[in-house]
């Protein structure tokens, strides 16, 4: 190992010298997301003024810093004996490093989009078909119950007509929400 080392020059020394660090950092930081340890508890390193933000998408992070010090150091080593100029290097892996920042973002936006919260609520069933599961009077006069699909999940919701009585098993539409959970349905 001590040969290795001695055979680098100083640009390589310090690429490995960001490379190693970053690596072991982004390692610990992928176990804790996937298994649900980096949750925000206000000890994060947030440099973009949002203290209290809860979004995970901050471009200035100290999560960012580390997948872009990986992606520049291990660019940098990649590309170091195929480009002969140092610069050029430099360049190029600094747009490796933002590339893997970007592609990182972009894994964590998406699987964002994947969780859904779980809550249902009755403005979710405007518009929507169902049928009767207990008969309702005419005019409002005595709620009746309906079951209805919101979301994947079939659902029981008490449900007042201003029209005819309807009987079980009728087919029929949400037309409004009244006090929070009650809903106005009319016949389909």
């Amino acid at each position: 190992m001590e040969d290795f080392w001695t055979s680098l020059d100083l640009f390589q020394k310090i690429m490995w010298s960001i490379a190693i660090p970053s690596s072991f950092v982004f390692l610990i930081q992928s176990i804790l997301t996937f298994v649900g340890m980096d949750a925000h508890d206000g000890v994060g390193a947030e440099f973009d003024g949002n203290e209290g933000d809860p979004s995970p998408f901050q471009l200035f992070s100290f999560r960012n810093l580390i997948n872009f010090m990986l992606g520049f150091s291990w660019a940098g080593i990649s590309l170091y004996h195929n480009v002969g100029n140092k610069t050029v290097v430099v360049i190029l892996a600094t747009f490796g490093g933002l590339l893997l920042v970007t592609m990182v973002l972009l894994i964590f936006y998406y699987m964002s989009k994947l969780g859904e919260s779980g809550n249902i609520s009755s403005f979710d069933t405007v518009g929507k078909t169902g049928i009767v599961y207990i008969p309702i009077s005419s005019n409002k006069l005595r709620a009746g119950k309906i079951q209805i699909t919101v979301k994947g999940a079939t659902r029981e919701y008490d449900a007042l007509t201003e029209g005819d009585a309807l009987k079980t098993g009728d087919p029929i539409v949400v037309q409004s929400v009244i006090d929070g959970n009650l809903l106005l349905v009319k016949k389909i």
